[in-house]
This record gives C-alpha cells, sequence and structure tokens, in this order.
C-alpha cells in the first residue's frame, strides 16, 4: 500500500475511533436548587447517564426566566443532543422548545409541563393526586368541617395548578369545608407562604383549621406562622416533596402529612427517555397530555402520602432519607 495512503487510512481509523467513543451530552435544567430535593433530582440523573453512557450537562436557572433562557441558549452552543427542561414557568417555556428545535434537540419537559408548544416528551409525577391525597387526609382530620388555607406555588407552574386542582376536587364535596383564603407565592417562597399564613390567622382570628401547601418549603412557613400563635398540631398541615425538615416536623407533631414525590423513578426515567430520543429511536408512554397545542407523550411516576405511621416503611427502608438524619441517633 502506497505510504501516503496508509498514512491517510490510519488517520481516518483515528477519527472514526475517537468520534464513536465521545459520549453524546444530555442537558438537564432545573428550575432552582434552593429547595433540597432539587440535590436529589440532580444524584438520580446523574447515576442514570452514568449507567446509559451518556455526559450529562446540570444547570439551575435560580427561577427566573431569562436566567434559564440564557443557560439553554448555551447548552445548545455547546451540542447537546437532547434538554430535559423544568420550566420555571410553564406558559412561557414554549420558546425554549422553539430554540431547542431550531437545531433538531428534542426536549424532555420535567414535572412540569410546557405549553403551547411541540414537546417530544413529558415526564412527572401525578400532581393531581398530590392535592387530592392532601384534602382527603384533611378532611379526615378536621371532620369535613372549618376553615382551610391553600398556598399554592408560582403562578403559571402547572404542578401548582394541578396539586390545586386535586384540593379542590376533594374539598368541592364539603360544603362545611370553606377555603378562607388561597395564593400564588413567587419562587415557591417559604417567606411569603409566612406571610400569607399571618394574614389568614389575623382574619380569621387563628380560626384555621387546615393549611395545605404545594410543597414543602411553604409548610415550613406556615409552621412557623403557627408557632407564632401558639398553634403548633392545633392546625393540620400538609406539604409535598417530603423534605428532611417536613420528615422531622412530622415526627415532632408540628406537621401531619407530607406527599413524597419519589424523586428517583423520575429523574431515572427522564434520563432514559432524553437518551433514547437524543438517539432518534422511539419512546412507549404512558398517557398522553394535552398542551394546549398537541397530545404530549407522557410518562407518569408514583406519588405517596407519608405521616407517623408509615415513616419507617416510606422513607427510611426506601433509603430517601436515613433515620440517622430525623432522630439523630
Amino acid at each position: 500500500m502506497n505510504r501516503y495512503l496508509l498514512i491517510f487510512v490510519c488517520l481516518f481509523q483515528t477519527t472514526i475511533s475517537i468520534a464513536s467513543t465521545e459520549k453524546v451530552k444530555i442537558g438537564f435544567v432545573l428550575s432552582t436548587l434552593q429547595e433540597e430535593r432539587y440535590q436529589k433530582d440532580q444524584k438520580y440523573f446523574i447515576e442514570a447517564a452514568n449507567k446509559l453512557g451518556f455526559e450529562p450537562v446540570l444547570v439551575s436557572a435560580d427561577n427566573n426566566e431569562q436566567i434559564q433562557t440564557a443557560k439553554v441558549e448555551n447548552l445548545i452552543s455547546q451540542g447537546v443532543k437532547a434538554l430535559v427542561i423544568q420550566p420555571v414557568n410553564s406558559e412561557a417555556a414554549g420558546n425554549l422548545v422553539r430554540l431547542a428545535h431550531d437545531d433538531k434537540i428534542p426536549v424532555i419537559a420535567y414535572d412540569r409541563l410546557i405549553k403551547n408548544s411541540d414537546l417530544d416528551f413529558y415526564v412527572t409525577q401525578d400532581s393531581f393526586k398530590v392535592g387530592v391525597l392532601q384534602a382527603e387526609a384533611a378532611v379526615k382530620a378536621t371532620g369535613a368541617k372549618g376553615n382551610y388555607v391553600i398556598l399554592m406555588g408560582q403562578a403559571g407552574h402547572s404542578v401548582a395548578n394541578e396539586i390545586t386542582r386535586g384540593v379542590d376536587s376533594v374539598l368541592s364535596k364539603f360544603p362545611s369545608i370553606k377555603v378562607i383564603m388561597r395564593r400564588n407565592h413567587n419562587a415557591w417562597s417559604p417567606q411569603e407562604a409566612l406571610a400569607t399564613v399571618e394574614n389568614a390567622l389575623t382574619q380569621s382570628k387563628n380560626n384555621v383549621q387546615a393549611i395545605l401547601a404545594n410543597n414543602s418549603g411553604m409548610a415550613h412557613g406556615a409552621i412557623q406562622a403557627l408557632a407564632e400563635q401558639k398553634l403548633i398540631g392545633k392546625v393540620f398541615v400538609a406539604g409535598a416533596d417530603a423534605d428532611l425538615a417536613s420528615i422531622k416536623d412530622i415526627v415532632a407533631g408540628k406537621q401531619q402529612l407530607e406527599i413524597l414525590k419519589d424523586i428517583a423513578p423520575l429523574a431515572k426515567r427522564s434520563a432514559e427517555i432524553a437518551y433514547q430520543l437524543a438517539l432518534g429511536k422511539s419512546v412507549k408512554s404512558d398517557a398522553l397530555v394535552d398542551n394546549g397545542k398537541l397530545k404530549v407523550p407522557t410518562a407518569n411516576t408514583p406519588v405517596y402520602a407519608i405521616d407517623k405511621d408509615n415513616i419507617q416503611t416510606r422513607i427510611f427502608d426506601s433509603g430517601f432519607h436515613e433515620r440517622k438524619a430525623v432522630y439523630g441517633n
């Protein structure tokens, strides 16, 4: 073989070898890392990426739409082959899908739906059921009567809307229950939730029987407001995410219910779907969800009600939190 031809063949083979071993990059874009649970989302996504063999590129947006757009643009410039996005605003994030699709990059909505867009896939937990479980437990605890406060997440979030829709679907059946205050809270802020509950307690002269919060952080704000009025244990409090502080509060009797939105299957399933779509493969869905423009293929993951009676099985035995972290021994 001609010496120069041999050199060319060797160089070509080396180039092919390098290309074949280069890992696919997939972007994982969280709305925030403010809540404790999102450290788990990242952890499980990375574990799944390592198992599947792709390179995860992880960013968060500090609950800011402009920051999220800038970070998505940066990921696109890095050559990611798929994007998993938890939108800051479900209504406005359709632009992120358009940006990605301009470069033929599939988009998977994570946890929260991206509305009015050509979204490729949606991986979520049953947020409607979160609200149903909270409301059913509250109804039982309060004897299906009394004044309720609903602490909603940020306006425009599909999860906040779905959890509250689940709550309303139950409470609407009981005319002796009155929702005296419901409010959205920017960035799901515990501080804003604290102020909301303080206002509700002032207006009702402490006549509140239940507080249902869309997440754990806002439940913490509610508990702080109740503590100021010496109402701990006298008002039913429910949250969602099962962060460590909330589980400790349940053990201490400060909070009565948390909804465990099991993060491991959510993060791992999204990683699996993103990788398949990045490779140009089709993925089977569990359901179709209307995002206002099309029926989006959807994968659902389970949620569980957590109270003092099942912490051992649902929280400790599953490894979600360690017993020592809750009890300190």
